[in-house]
């Protein structure tokens, strides 16, 4: 049978949920990726299951009130943090996937209450401008997706006061390559705090960074004649 391209969608979040499960940025049970799939309609990953061992009969479909739709075949609950995914949708359009994860160096800022927020890194400038910390909120309740909402339309992700990180993107991929640039550049922030603090950019070096984000942009999209690959987002070097 040929494959349609929810399947494909199905493959790639599984793909994803191994890649978080092997770097060490969720453990047991933890973290949740979505994609929306229609216009009202997402497939998120289901509760209470390891996202190294996820396979694409256990994702769940919803629509975005949260309710399982019908025919949906998976025989399982969605992750109880679908309301920080639903509230994302809502508020930006553009976005296709959402993926959080508690990655180490990345949730022991959000513990600190500590945003990557000094100008050190350009890929971090061109990316997310900062990483914010939201305020603390109850798992799995409305203060999660309202602890956001100061910061969707703003930021392509951020720090979940004690409990980790958030990111979206275009797809699933770009989301995933938000999650590694939050990570990495948390542990290059740390690193930099130990030798006593680093030297920021300049306030024009900054500027002309966040005017350059276009140019990148374009440069990371697919020219007409050239193969294609999974480099969809950030920095092209």
């Amino acid at each position: 049978m040929e494959k349609n391209v929810q399947d494909d969608v199905r493959e790639d979040i599984c793909k994803v949920g191994r890649l978080l499960y092997d770097r060490g940025y969720v453990a047991s049970n933890d973290g949740n990726i979505s994609v929306r799939t229609g216009e009202d309609e997402i497939l998120i990953t289901p509760s209470g299951v390891s996202k190294g061992r996820m396979d694409p009969g256990m994702l769940v479909r919803c629509d975005l009130e949260g309710n399982v739709v019908a025919g949906d075949a998976s025989g399982r609950f969605p992750s109880s943090e679908i309301k920080m995914h639903l509230a994302v949708y809502r508020n930006r359009p553009d976005v296709r996937a959402v993926v959080h994860a508690h990655p180490v160096y990345a949730t022991a800022f959000a513990i600190c209450r500590h945003a990557l927020e000094e100008p050190y890194l350009p890929e971090l400038i061109l990316n997310f401008g900062k990483i914010p910390v939201a305020d603390f909120a109850m798992l799995s309740t409305d203060e999660v997706p309202n602890s956001i909402l100061p910061y969707v339309h703003d930021y392509n992700g951020l720090l979940l006061a004690n409990h980790g990180a958030v990111a979206w993107g275009a797809d699933v991929w770009a989301a995933f390559d938000l999650m590694e640039t939050i990570e990495h550049s948390a542990k290059i922030f740390k690193a930099v705090h130990d030798l006593g603090g680093g030297v920021e950019l300049t306030p024009g070096q900054v500027d002309h960074l966040r005017g350059m984000h276009e140019f990148y942009r374009r440069r990371a999209s697919h020219r007409d004649d050239a193969p294609t690959d999974n480099g969809k987002n950030g920095t092209s070097e």
